[in-house]
């Protein structure tokens, strides 16, 4: 175990600093809410992964290499995982009709609470996510059929008020179906209610708490040091946004994108219910294939077209 998870200062001086950069992004580089461009994501998911490579390098400079592969190890396995998070946030926004240029708004404040959330379940240990381990099947279920309303119903406009994740939220929550720019609440008649973007906010945390139900056990499979953990799982989740923007930029000229996010949907439902059992490894590889056909199909079906 490295020494960094004995001492209070490591712990303080790599949050403040993810904290720094994470207002940087939102506080300067973001200010003004906009759908970030394809060159803006590649060279965001570039600086993230720059700065897990320098983060590893330190590591292994100052607490040895053994200790930096297992943070190589981690990241690799909680990045290969985080891809099914970024399937989920497609399928929340588009569910629930979130704009393009306000999304990066949520996916900032939904990082800021899962790195809160992964904190406390890792510091909760291994045998607590294995008491609620069965939420994963219930969690499953909902991206399975979720994945087949998808491919059997295709983009059909449905009222928000309908979907089953605005009733669900609404026995909970006082929520309008109405925007407040990139706000997460409006107040109407004295009384405070929630945007689509605090409901946005609050089904894409759920969904992180699921995940991590899953992923954190697996980086407890490779180590239990908690500092080598949690930075892994840090630098896999400050990565996601820029990934999800990058698939978002494909969506124009990928037309048989959204069907093949359904499918990945349902792939993952099938693994969370314990129906398909691969190694990660093997979900990854299954995830890039589906990924590669539905472009593979789009370009031929763009270049049928003359388009």
């Amino acid at each position: 175990m490295s020494s960094y998870s004995h001492t209070l200062l490591p712990w303080l001086v790599f949050n403040a600093g993810v904290v720094f950069m994470l207002a940087l992004d939102l506080g300067f580089f973001h200010k003004k809410a906009h759908l970030p461009s394809y060159a803006e994501a590649l060279l965001w998911s570039f600086v993230w992964f720059i700065f897990a490579l320098l983060f590893g390098g330190w590591i292994a400079f100052d607490q040895g290499l053994d200790c930096s592969l297992l943070f190589f190890t981690g990241y690799a396995i909680e990045k290969s995982l985080s891809l099914d998070n970024i399937m989920v946030f497609a399928i929340v926004f588009q569910t629930l009709k979130i704009p393009n240029q306000y999304q990066h708004r949520v996916l900032f404040w939904g990082i800021i609470s899962a790195l809160l959330l992964r904190l406390a379940m890792i510091w909760g240990g291994i045998l607590l996510l294995q008491k609620f381990h069965f939420i994963l099947y219930i969690f499953g279920g909902i991206l399975f059929i979720t994945g087949l309303k998808i491919l059997y119903l295709g983009d059909r406009e449905t009222d928000l008020k309908n979907t089953w994740a605005w009733k669900s939220m609404q026995k909970f929550f006082p929520l309008k179906d109405q925007l407040n720019g990139d706000k997460f609440s409006i107040k109407q008649n004295g009384k405070i209610y929630g945007t689509p973007l605090l409901a946005a906010l609050i089904l894409i945390e759920f969904s992180d708490v699921i995940f991590a139900l899953d992923s954190i056990p697996a980086i407890f499979a490779i180590t239990q040091d908690p500092f080598i953990i949690y930075t892994a799982n840090v630098f896999a989740i400050l990565g996601l946004r820029s990934l999800y923007f990058l698939l978002v930029n494909a969506m124009d000229d990928l037309r048989f994108l959204k069907k093949g996010l359904a499918a990945i949907l349902c792939f993952v439902g099938l693994k969370m219910l314990g129906i398909v059992n691969i190694q990660t490894h093997h979900s990854l590889f299954v995830i890039l294939i589906i990924l590669g056909g539905t472009a593979v199909a789009s370009y031929v079906v763009r270049k049928k077209d003359g388009v």
